[in-house]
């Protein structure tokens, strides 16, 4: 099953609409970012690891940090798929990139549309 930013706001939204509050889902945020940054830093070998699967690790401490990004974006009611992409265009244009965000999730569609 594949999930849209839209849907997973609008989960967000619903599940924390009764008590999430911006300051303590930032820190939760905070908390995810540093574990995060401890799996890289195992990967990197930085940071002694064991038999820890690193892989699957760091897939569930991003998975964290969207979670609580996006719980936050629900929580302020702001449109994060049209900001993703507007921000994407204004980077696109100030670092002289061939395309932009919008332009290649069009050109992936009208690709596999021809397929």
């Amino acid at each position: 099953m594949k999930v849209t930013i839209e849907e997973l706001e609008a989960y967000l939204l619903d599940h924390y609409s009764n008590g999430g509050i911006d300051q303590s889902l930032f820190m939760k945020l905070v908390e995810e970012i540093g574990e995060l940054a401890e799996v890289l830093n195992k990967k990197a070998g930085r940071k002694k690891s064991g038999s820890e699967d690193l892989q699957a690790q760091l897939g569930n401490e991003l998975a964290d940090v969207i979670h609580y990004a996006i719980a936050i974006t629900a929580l302020n009611d702001l449109d994060m798929n049209q900001i993703i992409i507007e921000k994407d265009k204004a980077a696109s244009v100030k670092y002289n990139h061939r395309t932009n965000l919008e332009q290649f999730i069009v050109d992936m569609r009208n690709k596999e549309l021809d397929n």
